[in-house]
Order: C-alpha cells, then sequence, then structure tokens
C-alpha cells in the first residue's frame, strides 16, 4: 500500500512563512517607542493598560478595511500606503465620539504568504499607528488558497479608543446656528474604489503609464486624529464627522439631533483635481457625491465663537473652512448649490 505524504503546506498553507512574519512583526521597531518590541504580538491575546487620567472612561471600538483600493495597490505593486489607510479608516471613526485611539489590531488575508508585501503593509500600519498616537497590540495573518485567487488579498481593521464620559460628542451638543466646517481630504481616501477601477478599466487606462492617477490613487487617507482631539480637550468642539461611503450628506445627517438641519452650501467646496477627473467620466454629481468626499474628508460642528481658534490648530494644506451652519427643520441635512468642478 503506497504511503501518504500529505502536509498542510502541499495543500497551500506555509506555516514556516507565517511564523516569520510574525517573528519580523515582533522584532520591528516601534518608532514612537525607540527600541522597544510589540511584546504582545505572537501570544494568544494582547494586554494593555487603561489610562488613570480619566474620571468616567468609557471604551469606543471601531472596524473598517479599505475595499478595493487594494487592487490599486496589487495593479501598482506597492503596498506602503494602504496599511496607513486601513488606520485611518478606524481612528477617524473614533474620534467622531471624542475618543483618544489607545490600541490597533490588523487582519490580513491571502492566497499566499508574500513576506515582502506583508511586511509593506505593515510598515504602514506601524507608521499610521504612530501618526495616531495609538499601539499596535497585535493581528492576525491567514494564508487562504483557494478562497483568494493569486496575488489577492484583503485587509481590516480593529481600533480600541477612550473618552471621558464628560467629553463625549454627542448629538445633544449640536444646536442651531452652529457652523459647519470642512476639514480637506488628502485626496479619495478609501471610499469609491469600485466606481473607479470601473473607469479605469472601462477607459483603457494603464495606470503604471499615468504618473497623476498612479499618485492620487495611493495616496493615504488623511488621519485627522491629533487635530480633533486638540479640539476636544479644548471644549472647541460640538460635534464632527468623518467623511467616508455614502459622501457628505449620509455620514453628516448620522451626527444631527431631531429637529435641526444641517444646511449645507455646495459652492463653497474646495474641490480637488482628483476628483474633477472623476467628473469627467460621465459621473453626475448626485453619485459624485454620493460615493467620493468630494474634497471634504471630515466635518466639524462649532460654536461661531471658536472659528478663529479653531484654525490655528491645523496646517495650512488641511485649514477648515465654513460649507453650512445648523438650522431648524425636519430634513436632517440639505444640500444646496453645486460644487465647481471645472
Amino acid at each position: 500500500m503506497k504511503k501518504l505524504n500529505l502536509t498542510y503546506q502541499k495543500s497551500g498553507v506555509n506555516i514556516n512563512a507565517a511564523d516569520k512574519f510574525v517573528n519580523f512583526i515582533s522584532n520591528i521597531s516601534s518608532k514612537n517607542k525607540g527600541k522597544k518590541k510589540f511584546d504582545n504580538i505572537g501570544s494568544f491575546g494582547s494586554i494593555s493598560s487603561i489610562p488613570n487620567n480619566l474620571k468616567k472612561p468609557k471604551i469606543v471600538a471601531c472596524t473598517d478595511g479599505v475595499g478595493t483600493k487594494v487592487e490599486i495597490a496589487n495593479m501598482l505593486n506597492k503596498y506602503d500606503t494602504i496599511g496607513i489607510d486601513l488606520v485611518a479608516m478606524s481612528v477617524n471613526d473614533l474620534i467622531v465620539q471624542g475618543a483618544k485611539p489607545l490600541l490597533f489590531l490588523d487582519y490580513i488575508s491571502i492566497n499566499k504568504i508574500n513576506l515582502k508585501k506583508l511586511k509593506s503593509i505593515l510598515k504602514g500600519i506601524v507608521k499610521g499607528c504612530k501618526i495616531s498616537g495609538c499601539d499596535l497590540v497585535g493581528g492576525e495573518t491567514a494564508e487562504m488558497p483557494g478562497t483568494y485567487e493569486k496575488g489577492k488579498f484583503d485587509i481590516a481593521g480593529f481600533a480600541v479608543g477612550l473618552v471621558d464620559e464628560k467629553k463625549i460628542l454627542a448629538k445633544k451638543n449640536i444646536k442651531k446656528n452652529n457652523l459647519i466646517l470642512a476639514i480637506p481630504s488628502s485626496g479619495v481616501h478609501s471610499n469609491g474604489y469600485s466606481l473607479i477601477r470601473y473607469v479605469l478599466n472601462k477607459k483603457k487606462i494603464n495606470l503604471k503609464n499615468n504618473s497623476f492617477l498612479k499618485k492620487e490613487l495611493l495616496k493615504p487617507t488623511k488621519i485627522y486624529v491629533k487635530e480633533v482631539l486638540n479640539l476636544v480637550d479644548n471644549s472647541l468642539l460640538n460635534g464632527c464627522s468623518n467623511i467616508t461611503g455614502g459622501g457628505l450628506a449620509d455620514n453628516i445627517k448620522r451626527i444631527i439631533p431631531d429637529g435641526l438641519a444641517a444646511h449645507i452650501d455646495l459652492n463653497k467646496i474646495k474641490t480637488k483635481k482628483i476628483f474633477k477627473w472623476l467628473k469627467q467620466n460621465k459621473i453626475d454629481d448626485k453619485e459624485m457625491l454620493k460615493t467620493f468626499n468630494c474634497g471634504v474628508g471630515f466635518c466639524l460642528v462649532i460654536d461661531p465663537k471658536n472659528l478663529k481658534t479653531i484654525s490655528k490648530y491645523f496646517t495650512k494644506e488641511f485649514k477648515p473652512y465654513v460649507i453650512g451652519k445648523i438650522t431648524s427643520g425636519k430634513n436632517k441635512v440639505k444640500l444646496n448649490g453645486k460644487i465647481d468642478w471645472s
């Protein structure tokens, strides 16, 4: 009788390669911690201390991914920025409640362990955590042959933050005559990439030969943690909204209390070249506003008296500007005017 010699590796899963990646993560230097290693990584779970400077701490948790932006990374064989996107998509949601990011975990699923690719992704995650001021405490890497095609992968992130109960940015803080401010996006961020890829395919655009699109479509999502938490700490913010899938209207209405409405003047929006390029591809205004941030990455709701002070916390590139105000009304969001795409 012929001796069977079946192994996990023959089925497509390489435990040794996965172990090498875990070892790499465990030993990579965290620039915001000097030479200290990620001591938690490699264990069954991660242990973190809870800051003791909060009187009534509340936990805020978020999870997200970067969608089909991973396919753009595959097209260009460039993976060092989507880790930043991954962190940004979760921590930018955390700060909407006024929470400070505390820890982050990642999940990477891939058809076959590719150490070079995974290390590049991980370095971006580490950079995103550094910008956000949170710790990368662990994660999971799953090799899944048969589930993903050759070279394909997906990533997901999980963030946990803390906020003192008295500093939670609740809907009740938003009042009539508050101003709505737009903070510029860095670009497309991480939403709408299935439509972008559809346009690329339809127009037969080779990304590798298009320097403008190559740069714009992998530009990492802006992380707004530092600026927004400065506003929270100084009691300058009544509410805020992360502009992701669903665009401006769908995301702002999530923070508007009953009986009030966000009146937004689209004429005031300062869009970006990448959105002007997308608009040229027979995408109507309604679809643009529903799918993309259109140049507005994050919104603030503030008392008018704080407008000048708030500007001091931002660099010129991401300086907030007024796009509307809070009024009485049944419909939580009302869009007026039209974005200038020229």
